[in-house]
């Protein structure tokens, strides 16, 4: 088994996404003892937000490619190779502000691409990512999985539609959430590891 896990937390060792994901890391090569990581750090080694180099790239013609449109796209024709390589993928998701951090948003603009990701027919848009499974080690200060704040979290949500829309269906999302709370955070990791079912 490949596993590709990323990190979308800039706060290193002291990060709860980061503490989950190499949980759920470390249950997927207990099953799988002969699998394979590959770690890639978003935040020390981000793929660039989009400009409008970048999105020449994905459109034009490679008959047509200049030096500098060769250059641009091979951001995410890495992004493309090492996701199209994995079997699993383990995705670090701190909420900020309600939504994913923009290190993961970036990958995703680079992952998302026309022909390479995802088609059109006459049937309508079709991924083209399949046979993937997905982890979502989600972290947020408070709680957003039930009660009055869920409608807030545009993560687990977010990541669903646009990594569903690339073939890539096959999800589950654990939480480590409350990590701000008094009455939660002491159990907060502890209880989010205890949940993890591969």
């Amino acid at each position: 088994m490949k596993i590709l896990h990323l990190i979308s937390s800039p706060r290193g060792a002291v990060s709860f996404s980061i503490k989950l994901g190499n949980a759920i890391v470390e249950k997927l090569v207990t099953a799988n003892p002969n699998s394979t990581i590959t770690t890639h750090d978003l935040t020390s080694s981000p793929f660039p937000h989009l400009e409008e180099v970048h999105l020449n790239s994905f459109y034009t013609p490679l008959e047509n490619f200049t030096p500098e449109l060769t250059e641009a796209v091979k951001h995410s024709n890495e992004a493309i190779a090492e996701l199209m390589d994995a079997d699993v993928i383990v995705i670090g998701v701190p909420l900020y502000n309600f939504g994913i951090h923009s290190t993961l948003k970036a990958w995703i603009d680079h992952i998302a691409r026309a022909g390479q990701t995802f088609s059109y027919s006459g049937n309508g848009p079709e991924g083209l990512v399949k046979g993937k499974k997905v982890y979502l080690a989600i972290s947020s200060g408070g709680v957003y999985s039930e009660g009055p704040m869920k409608s807030y979290d545009f993560t687990e949500p977010y990541l669903r539609a646009v990594l569903g829309f690339l073939g890539m269906v096959d999800m589950k999302a654990f939480r480590v959430e409350g990590v701000n709370m008094p009455d939660l955070k002491d159990q907060a990791l502890e209880k989010a590891i205890e949940s993890i079912v591969l």
